[in-house]
C-alpha cells in the first residue's frame, strides 16, 4: 500500500514536470494544476501519516512521532475506555441475557458424543487426583485433622437423632431385610458350621447323641425363625429391635449416662492405634474400586455419569426454573467478577503497551491499521488532484 500510494505520487509528479512548459491557457493547464495540487495533498498526507508514527525524515519537527512519545498516555485511555464502555455490569448481564446461556450448554450436553468427552476428560482429571493423593497423605488428615475434631464434638446427641429418625421413617428396614436374607442364605449353606459352633459348648457330661440331637434341633429352629423373621414385615422380633432401638436412640438424647458411655466408646475407637492403618486400608480399597470403574469404559459408573450429563441438558432445555437460575447465576457471577476485578483486568491493556518500546508499539499499530493509513495518503492524492481541478477551473472563469 505504501507502493502505491508512493506511485501515485511519482505518477504526479511526472505529469507535472511533463507539461510544465506546455501551453497553460488549455487543457494542459488544467492537467498541470491538478498534478501539482495532487502532489500536495500526497506530501500533506504523507505528513500527517507519518507524524503519528515518528518523525518525518527523522526530523525532530514538533508535535511529531505522537504515537511513541504519548504512548504510556494512549495506554490508559484504552484501558480507560475498554473498562467503561465493556466491562461493565450492565454491558455484562445484558451480553449474557441475550446470549442463551444456558441453552446453549444444554443442547451441547445433550448430544451424547459431548457427554462422552466431558465424562472422559473428568476420568482423566479424576485418575490424576486418585494418583496425587498419598497414603501418608490421607494417614496425617485423618490422625491429625479428622479424627480429633470427630473426639472434641461431642456427637451422642447426633447420633440419638439420627437413630431416631432412620427407625421413625423406616430406612433402617431394607439392611434388615438384607441382612436375614444373608443370615438365612449362609445358615443354610453351612449347616455343618452352625452345628460345630454349638457341639463345642454343649455339656462335656451330656452323652454325644444326646448333643447331636439336640444341636439339629436348634438349627432347624433357628432356620425356621430366621425365614419367619424374614417373611413377616410385623415380626414381634422386627417390633422388638425397633422399639430396642427407639430406646437406644432415646437414652443417647436424654441419658447423661448412657451419652457418656457412648462419648468413651467414641474416644477409645478414635485413638485406638491401628485406626490410621485402618483408614487408610478402606481408602486404598475406595481408591482400587474407583480405579476399576474409571478405567473400564462401559463400566456402570461412566454409564451414569454420561447419562447424568445428558439429562442435566435436557434439564436446561426444558425446565424454565432451571434454565432462569443458571443464567442468573452465570449472570451474577460475571457481574461480580467485572465489578471487583474490572480494573485489574483492564490494566493488561495498560501494562501490556507500557512494557512495549516507543519504537515497536508505534511499528504494532502502524501494521495492524497501516492499509487504512496508505488509503489516507491515496485519497489525499486524488482529493488534491480534483480540488485543483476545482480551482484552476474557478480561476479560469474569474480571468
Amino acid at each position: 500500500m505504501k507502493a502505491i500510494a508512493l506511485s501515485l505520487l511519482v505518477f504526479a509528479a511526472v505529469v507535472y514536470l511533463a507539461t510544465l512548459r506546455l501551453d497553460h491557457s488549455g487543457v494542459w493547464g488544467y492537467v498541470n494544476t491538478m498534478s501539482e495540487a495532487a502532489m500536495v495533498g500526497a506530501l500533506a498526507d504523507w505528513f500527517a501519516v507519518t507524524a503519528l508514527f515518528r518523525h518525518p525524515l527523522g526530523i525532530p519537527i514538533p508535535h511529531t512521532a505522537i504515537i511513541p512519545r504519548k504512548k504510556d498516555e494512549l495506554a490508559g485511555s484504552l484501558q480507560s475506555f475498554f473498562a467503561s464502555n465493556f466491562l461493565t455490569e450492565e454491558v455484562v448481564r445484558e451480553r449474557i441475557s441475550d446470549a442463551g446461556l444456558s441453552r446453549r450448554l444444554g443442547g451441547w450436553l445433550r448430544e451424547e458424543a459431548h457427554a462422552r468427552r466431558i465424562v472422559a476428560e473428568g476420568v482423566r482429571v479424576a485418575r490424576a487426583l486418585l494418583g496425587r493423593i498419598k497414603d501418608d497423605d490421607v494417614r496425617a488428615l485423618a490422625v491429625d485433622v479428622v479424627l480429633p475434631r470427630l473426639d472434641r464434638e461431642p456427637i451422642s446427641q447426633i447420633t440419638g437423632a439420627l437413630l431416631d429418625g432412620i427407625v421413625s421413617d423406616k430406612a433402617h428396614k431394607g439392611f434388615v431385610d438384607l441382612v436375614l436374607r444373608e443370615l438365612h442364605t449362609w445358615l443354610t449353606k453351612n449347616p455343618k458350621a452352625f452345628v460345630a459352633i454349638l457341639h463345642d459348648r454343649a455339656p462335656k457330661w451330656s452323652p454325644q447323641f444326646v448333643n447331636q440331637r439336640v444341636v439339629s434341633a436348634l438349627y432347624w429352629q433357628a432356620l425356621d425363625w430366621v425365614a419367619a423373621v424374614r417373611d413377616d414385615p410385623d415380626h414381634t422380633a422386627r417390633k422388638g429391635l425397633d422399639d430396642l432401638l427407639l430406646r437406644i436412640a432415646g437414652d443417647l438424647q436424654a441419658d447423661e449416662q448412657v451419652r457418656a458411655r457412648f462419648e468413651a466408646l467414641k474416644t477409645r475407637l478414635l485413638t485406638h492405634p491401628q485406626i490410621g492403618h485402618t483408614v487408610v486400608s478402606l481408602w486404598a480399597s475406595v481408591r482400587a474400586s474407583l480405579e476399576s470403574a474409571l478405567d473400564e469404559e462401559d463400566s456402570g459408573l461412566r454409564e451414569r455419569a454420561i447419562r447424568g450429563v445428558q439429562e442435566l441438558g435436557d434439564a436446561l432445555l426444558t425446565d424454565a426454573a432451571i434454565v432462569e437460575r443458571v443464567d442468573s447465576t452465570a449472570s451474577d457471577a460475571a457481574a461480580w467478577a467485572v465489578t471487583t476485578y474490572g480494573h485489574e483486568l483492564s490494566s493488561v491493556i495498560s501494562h501490556t503497551i507500557q512494557r512495549w518500546d516507543g519504537r515497536d508499539a508505534s511499528k504494532r499499530i502502524e501494521l495492524y491499521v497501516g492499509r487504512d493509513l496508505q488509503f489516507i495518503r491515496i485519497n489525499g492524492t486524488v482529493v488534491g488532484a480534483l480540488a485543483g481541478l476545482v480551482i484552476h477551473a474557478v480561476s479560469q472563469l474569474v480571468l
